[in-house]
């Protein structure tokens, strides 16, 4: 029976490093920063093409204690047979790596296994025992050694499938190592000769690491502006700025560094004169014409078109959660991030003022921000705990609160789906809150941001004067920026909603200005999840099923925090496509968004797959529920009515039905095949529980 107990035999237990960056001469060499290869004498060690092999070495390799059997069969094998038996196979063929005729090194004791390492040189513990004070008081000869051992990512290449405890550490060791290796960098170039010649190599190196760190970008732009490399310095900020605006990032400080670093610049030499000074002064002239006196008022910045959000770095309330508070925190910036539709502030600031001390509300202050969320990570073995909590700004109001508590080994709640699902609801939130700021604004005083929010009000109502006054809204913003590819998504939104439902005589050019809209949208921006998303539901009207899943997919990949492009791709899929599919989409859906204004259509669309599948009392009952939202327009209600009937529930299907005729007195079962895509089987059985309950 194992015990949680650890071998008695202290020679087994304990592990004694080999000295950081010293290596045996006879010894076995492992090095896990980088695609992981082993070495004997010098000579390479074929790895073995097993993922999950590989895996095995670089956890046990790392590892500081022997582990349980049962331990390694819970972190490799979620779903298996007999998983000791796949356990032992794979120590037997780690034996043909690790072991020779003159030395074990994998122990196996009863039910505990570890690796000694007493003897070898593994890369990546030789770094971490050296690096958090070669950072704080090490020499240039340290750090050169230290960042030179990096040949790439931790275990790169490594990916082992439904695995999720695996991944949870392999995540948090890759964050932990590129954090370390990003610091040893700055600081490296921080103690060399400002005009040493590596400086400008290992800046870029840094930016290589971290693109989307703002410091890394600032410590170049800085360090070029000093050199006199203008045209350069010049080019990499305009360049880095637009990254930072496809990516939703605040790109802020970057403006303001730049300006600042040309005010205290040094002279350039003759050389750099020469090749640079006629390109350089003129574009000087017109840049400090333009803005060279202005300051820059962040709050005036992000508020031109976007509300802004910082995400402060996750407190962890354990020593073991560290690595995953940090990693839920980069996790939630990219996240929001890829939606495209907020300014997000760049993770190098958030982590930059946590380690100044400066906390929110004051962090949200310094930044001028909108929305700031704060959250805490506690990990008791193998439980997960989660909080957080998003508050405005401006009034300090608590605006949505949650908590998670699942286990390391729960696919569904790991920490990488839970910060997706976070995303999601934080977005959700803060377009409610925006929504809510625009409506009570006089309208001649809206900006595009504040008209497309106050569209986006009138939009989730679905009522027909709703979607025309949305529409006028939407028009308005895109008058304001024509640039604004959310504005065009939610004018397509409008026409297809009277396509769809609220002015079927006029289906096709309808249907004609849905899918300019979201082309246009895609023009805007063709990295906009929404923009994907409009074009998706267009497509679907011009009876382009195929096309329209691929836009769709396309949206969900940009961003998969983006709960209506899940909800869409079940709709489509429930109608024509894979049923089965259409269920694990809306349950995707309803998971990121669980109060999205659309959830009256996510359940619509289970309850129509689950007819098709066959599961009538199912379907029913989530029938019912989508009923139940109160902004289920004539479609759904009448969707209702049909499956009810279809599953036997006549009484609540005749409810449902007077519902229907109190919306469009005239609506037939003609009207519902012309909006729903029907086949088969199941248009007999609508059809037929249509005359059963008088809307044949």
């Amino acid at each position: 029976m194992e015990t949680d107990r650890k071998p008695t035999q202290s020679k087994k237990v304990g592990r004694t490093h080999s000295e950081p960056g010293k290596a045996l001469r006879d010894g076995l060499h492992l090095r896990l920063l980088g695609p992981l290869t082993a070495t004997r004498q010098g000579v390479n060690i074929p790895m073995p093409s097993s993922r999950k092999v590989r895996a095995l070495l670089g956890y046990l390799a790392l590892a500081p204690r022997p582990k349980l059997r049962s331990h390694l069969c819970g972190l490799l094998w979620d779903v298996a047979n007999d998983p000791q038996s796949e356990l032992r196979w794979c120590l037997t063929k780690l034996r043909t790596v690790l072991d020779n005729t003159r030395r074990r090194r994998l122990i196996s004791d009863g039910q505990w296994v570890s690796i000694d390492v007493s003897e070898q040189d593994v890369d990546a513990i030789a770094f971490s025992q050296s690096i958090e004070k070669a950072i704080a008081e090490g020499s240039v000869v340290d750090l050169q050694r230290l960042t030179t051992m990096v040949q790439g990512e931790f275990l790169e290449g490594l990916a082992v499938d439904r695995c999720p405890m695996f991944d949870n550490w392999l995540h948090g060791q890759r964050h932990r190592f590129m954090r370390w290796h990003s610091q040893a960098l700055a600081r490296l170039a921080s103690l060399l000769p400002s005009d040493h010649e590596a400086v400008l190599a290992i800046l870029r190196k840094r930016i290589d690491l971290v693109p989307l760190d703002e410091l890394a970008h600032i410590d170049l732009v800085r360090t070029l502006t000093a050199r006199g490399h203008i045209v350069e310095a010049e080019h990499h900020i305009a360049t880095t700025i637009g990254l930072y605006e496809r990516e939703g990032l605040n790109p802020t400080a970057l403006r303001e560094a730049w300006f600042t670093s040309r005010r205290v610049r040094v002279s350039p030499s003759p050389e750099q004169q020469h090749v640079e000074s006629n390109d350089a002064l003129g574009k000087e002239r017109c840049l400090r014409a333009d803005r060279s006196g202005q300051s820059f008022d962040p709050p005036q910045l992000l508020s031109a078109r976007r509300a802004s959000i910082a995400v402060m770095p996750f407190e962890a309330l354990t020593s073991a959660a560290n690595s995953l508070a940090d990693g839920l925190t980069n996790d939630i910036i990219i996240g929001l991030a890829k939606l495209r539709s907020l300014f997000v502030i760049a993770q190098g600031t958030a982590f930059t003022l946590r380690a100044r001390g400066v906390r929110a509300p004051d962090a949200g202050t310094l930044l001028g921000v909108d929305y700031i969320t704060t959250g805490t990570v506690r990990m008791d073995a193998p439980r997960i705990r989660i909080g957080l909590q998003l508050c405005a700004q401006e009034s300090g109001r608590i605006l949505w609160a949650d908590e998670y508590d699942s286990r390391a080994d729960d696919v569904p709640m790991a920490p990488a789906t839970i910060a997706t699902r976070i995303v999601s609801c934080l977005d959700a939130e803060i377009r409610l809150a925006e929504c809510n700021r625009a409506i009570v604004k006089p309208p001649s005083s809206l900006d595009a941001w504040e008209a497309h929010h106050r569209g986006l009000w009138h939009m989730y109502r679905f009522t027909e004067r709703d979607n025309d006054e949305a529409q006028r809204l939407f028009q308005r913003a895109i008058a304001l920026d024509p640039t604004f590819s959310r504005a065009y998504a939610g004018l397509s939104f409008t026409h297809w909603q009277n396509a769809f439902t609220f002015k079927p005589t006029q289906r096709q050019p309808e249907t004609d200005r849905a899918f300019d809209a979201a082309g246009q949208g895609l023009q805007a921006d063709p990295q906009d999840p929404a923009a994907h998303w409009a074009f998706g539901r267009a497509l679907w009207l011009r009876k382009e099923e195929a096309a329209s899943l691929n836009a769709l997919n396309e949206a969900v990949t940009l961003s998969p925090s983006f709960a209506i492009a899940h909800y869409t791709r079940g709709f489509v899929e429930s109608q024509t496509g894979d049923a089965a599919l259409a269920v694990h989409a809306t349950d995707v859906a309803r998971q990121l968004s669980p109060f999205d204004p659309m959830l009256y259509a996510i359940c619509c669309a289970r309850a129509f797959a689950l007819v098709r599948l066959g599961r009538y009392d199912e379907a029913a009952e989530w029938a019912m529920r989508a009923a139940r939202e109160p902004n289920a327009h004539v479609q759904a209600h009448a969707l209702s009515a049909l499956i009810l009937a279809v599953a036997g529930r006549l009484k609540d299907a005749l409810r449902e039905v007077d519902v229907v005729h109190r919306l469009r007195p005239t609506y037939t079962i003609d009207d519902f095949l012309s909006s729903y895509r029907v086949v088969g089987s199941e248009k007999s059985a609508y059809k037929t529980a249509a005359r059963r309950i008088g809307i044949s």
